[in-house]
Order: C-alpha cells, then structure tokens, then sequence
C-alpha cells in the first residue's frame, strides 16, 4: 500500500462481523480488513499489529498445513495512512447494518490486513470484465459428538446446530427455523446435499450468501430482512444459467435455474485435489459417530415415509469439506469433557501467571504450536500438558466450525484452452472456479467457559420444548389408544 496513493473513493464497504469489518478495492482484486472495539475499548498499536499478525502467522503455519495451499489465503498485515482510515470510517458508516454499529472501527493504529477478494477468481490480481458469481457457504458443524464425555443423551442423537436453531428463533435471533441440516452437507450424498443447499437458499440467515461481481444480490443481514425471493434471484441468475429447458420466465424458469445452481455448488464442494494435511490425521468416526441429524426435515420425512435416510456416500478426500471436517473433529472430547481441562490450564497460570507466554496460549502461532496439534490421544494423564494439547485443539475445530467456504464461478470463454483454472460442467455451459476459505481466525482460549455456558442452554432449550412436546404427542397418542379398550362381559 503505497501511502501517497491511498484514495478512500476507490474503496467500497464489503462487509462486517463482530470483530472486524472489510472493505473492497473498486478495480484491484483486493480487501483491507480492519478489527473492531467496543468504543470504550482501547488497544494500543503494538497490540493491534501483534493480533493481526498472528491471525496471519495462524492462516499461514496451521490452517494452510491442514487444508492445503490453494484454499488458504492468508494475506498480509499493512500500515496505512491515519487520514486515508478516517475518511474511509465516514465514507462507509451510512452502509453499515445498525445491528453492528454498537463497536468502532479502528482508526487510531493505523494497521489493517491486505487480502485477496474471495468474491472474485482466485489468480488475477484486477477485476476482470466476465461475469463472476460467488457464493459463500457457513456450512457449521459436520458431525455429531462421538465423545463418552458426553452426559446429555439427546447430543448423540440431534447435531448442534439443528437444536441451537430452536433457541435463535425463541430469542428473537431469527425469524424461523431453518430445515438446513450441515451433517446433510457433509454426507457426501448428492440427494442430500442437494436438499441442504435448498434449504439454505430457502432460509440463509448468515450461512449463505450471493454475490455477483463482487457485490452482494442476496442473504439476509438479520431477523427483519425481507423474507428470501428466489424470483429475484433468478433475475440475477439467468446469464449464468439459462434454463436448458429453453423457459425464459416464470416458476418454472426459477426453479430450473435455482436447481442448476445447486447442482454445480454440489460439484464444485465434492472436487478437489489439493495437498494438505487435515487426511493425515485420520479422524473418521466409523461405526461410533451416528450419519444422521435425527432432526433434518430430510431425515424425518423419510421416516414418515417408511424409507431408510441414503446412507453417507462419503466425501472425496481431496475436496474441501473433507478437509475441514476433519478439522473440525479434532474437538475430540466435546466441552463437556474439554472444560474440566480447560479449568487445570486455568489453576496452573493463577499459580505461574508468568508461563502464559511458554504455553503459547496468544501466540506465536508457529512450525512448533502445529505440530502439538497432531497428538490425538484422550488419555488424561493428568498434566498440564496434556490438558493444555487439548484446549488448543479445540479452539482450532471451533475455527473449522465458524468458518466460510467462497466458491467464485465465471462461465468460460469460447477458447479456454489457455485457462489453467479448474473447470465445472454446467446442463448449457462451463464454469471456471475457485474454491477459498474465509474465517480462519484462532478461535479466542478466553471464549471456552462461554461454549460451556452456550452448550447447555442449547440442550437444555431443546429438551424442554421440542423433546417435551415430542413426548406430549406419543402421551396423547397412546391416551387415546387406551380410550378404545375392547371389554369382553361374561354371558
């Protein structure tokens, strides 16, 4: 970033989470993300720098190890002018979602990270003048816990993010409940998948969202966003996916087009072949890890039918979403067996405060720090050390289950012969691809007696109104089963 050139017109707002907020360079396929404070919060610049450089240290040394280089972009941490952020903080405040106005951006370090836009293709550094769609998934957790620690019985039978859907809509999050199901996602089976992704299209929240080049045309911001309107997103669609049945309009026309999207998200999840390390680590759940989410609509509406839910066709070991769920089960004993450890760590830095820096707890995220990740043994010998491999182990599957998968697609020329990029066929055309993680960011060790609390409110949420109201119904059933006693009387 060349300070004389910095010009705050030639940056856009992209978007924002609860921590940081990210603008988009108007012609240059770039973003500057900057980190976010509560207003009362002050951090100095040193500190600020230290935390985005470990967030990149972190992409770099541990996420790109585990799911390859292709998919990882780690960025770089940039110095820029005080009164090029300043203006850019006034630029964009009236773009900004009130529901996030409650923290700052930061203008006072200066510091921010330089990264790639995930929202276009991933190998030319401008805009290119093709169309390019990009649609960024949040697929959550894959599996369900296969962990003994386990005390709540209903956690091996209904996966986390189907009971915290319950909670959402109960406290106002979101408006109803989605028939989303990850562990559908993950199954490997294309019908399921399939169903998945609808149903993520049907009720987004903020696990998918659409953007056309570059700029976002559909997901939903919060609980009041207008309900989705696949039409609209049809209209958006359409040069990409001219239905092959030739309708230029119309519901059927929507559904086509929406059906060919969801086919060639599917194709793209399931290829892949870049080296990384998350297959080494061997961590399927063979017989002990249920495949089914005994709350996906899919699965229940089988069952009504008398039908056996597909079974898990596996997913290729090269694609992404076997990568990450790999990752993502590193989290081997669930915070139920995680938070008595997570406790001894505790004890040992309230006795030997000073050993935090040792322990590598903030950082540095390094060669060193990955490599104590790779011991997957659950016998508690009871050390510090032991308790400490699995607290960082954790934190890492949390980041596997919060973070964005960014599929950028662009229809191929004519002659693509020259195209190095991988290529998905569609039923009129073929996409050229990239497929990048976004959201990599360590998951804070502060945050585990927070998950803790989280946890058992989301299961004790459930049990005592979807459960209960399950059981009422069977009660009521068999009442009436009793109501209908044949009396034989002697004659």
């Amino acid at each position: 970033m060349e300070e004389g050139k910095m010009d705050e017109n030639e940056w856009g707002y992209h978007g924002e989470g609860n921590k940081s907020l990210v603008v988009a360079h108007a012609q240059r396929c770039v973003v500057l993300r900057f980190l976010k404070f509560p207003p009362n919060r002050k951090k100095t610049s040193e500190e600020i720098f230290q935390h985005l450089q470990n967030i990149v240290d972190f992409g770099k040394n541990v996420m790109k190890e585990f799911l390859g280089e292709n998919y990882v972009h780690c960025g770089e941490v940039v110095q820029l002018p005080l009164e090029f952020v300043k203006q850019l903080c006034l630029k964009i405040q009236s773009e900004r979602p009130e529901s996030r106005c409650d923290k700052d951006l930061d203008t006072l370090s200066g510091y921010a990270m330089c990264l790639p836009n995930l929202t276009r293709l991933q190998t030319y550094r401008f805009a290119e003048h093709r169309p390019i769609l990009c649609v960024e998934i949040k697929p959550k957790c894959g599996f369900i816990p296969f962990s003994s620690d386990v005390t709540h019985e209903m956690k091996h039978k209904v996966c986390r993010y189907c009971m915290h859907q319950h909670l959402k809509v109960a406290t106002g999050k979101w408006r109803q409940i989605s028939r989303y199901c990850p562990l559908d996602l993950y199954s490997g089976n294309k019908q399921r998948m399939h169903f998945a992704l609808k149903s993520l299209l049907q009720e987004a929240q903020n696990n998918l969202k659409i953007f056309k080049n570059g700029e976002l045309i559909y997901g939903c911001k919060d609980a009041r966003s207008p309900v989705a309107d696949w039409s609209e997103l049809a209209h958006h669609l359409k040069p990409f996916f001219f239905p092959s049945n030739g309708l230029a309009s119309g519901p059927h026309c929507t559904r086509a087009v929406i059906r060919e999207l969801v086919h060639v998200i599917t194709r793209v999840l399931l290829s892949g072949s870049d080296k990384g390390r998350a297959g080494t680590l061997r961590l399927g759940l063979g017989p002990q890890g249920p495949r089914v989410c005994e709350a996906s609509p899919f699965s229940r509406s089988l069952r009504c039918q008398g039908k056996n839910t597909p079974e898990r066709s596996g997913l290729p070991k090269g694609c992404l979403l076997y990568k990450t769920l790999q990752v993502q089960m590193l989290d081997l004993l669930d915070i139920e067996g995680l938070y008595p450890l997570y406790n001894r760590v505790e004890r040992y830095l309230e006795e030997f405060p000073e050993e935090r820096k040792t322990l590598q707890i903030d950082g540095p995220y390094d060669e060193a720090f990955y490599q104590k990740l790779l011991d997957l043994s659950t016998e508690d010998d009871g050390t510090v050390a032991f308790a400490l491999t699995k607290v960082q182990q954790y934190r890492v599957a949390m980041t596997a289950k919060d973070c964005s998968i960014m599929i950028a697609l662009s229809p191929c020329l004519q002659d693509a012969s020259s195209d190095q990029r991988p290529v998905v066929p569609s039923s009129r055309s073929r996409f050229a691809f990239s497929v990048s993680v976004l959201d990599l960011d360590l998951k804070p060790y502060e945050s585990i007696p927070h998950q803790y609390k989280l946890d058992g409110k989301i299961v004790n949420y459930y049990s005592k109104t979807v459960c209960a109201k399950d059981n009422a119904m069977m009660s009521t059933r068999f009442k009436e089963s009793e109501d209908c006693t044949l009396v034989l009387h002697k004659v």
